[in-house]
């Protein structure tokens, strides 16, 4: 920032003070009156609810059991 100087004694006076934080009253940040709210809770999901057996039974494929064995390794 440049400021026209008319004097060398103003110059001086400039180079003296510098820069500073204006500490006026109005200048401040205002201190908070009131702390805000808490953020709302999210709503829960039903994951964590017991839900009850079909009343059919569950679908047993006849195959399942094939899906999960371990076969051999060939040698």
């Amino acid at each position: 920032m440049e400021m026209e100087v008319e004097t060398s004694t103003e110059m001086i006076k400039f180079i003296n003070e510098g820069c500073f934080t204006p500490t006026h009253g109005d200048n401040r940040i205002p201190e908070p009156t009131l702390c805000p709210p808490p953020p709302k809770r999210k709503r829960s999901f039903s994951y964590g609810k017991k839900r009850h057996p079909p009343k059919d039974g569950y679908f047993q494929p006849p195959e399942l059991d094939l899906l999960f064995t371990r076969r051999q390794a060939c040698a």
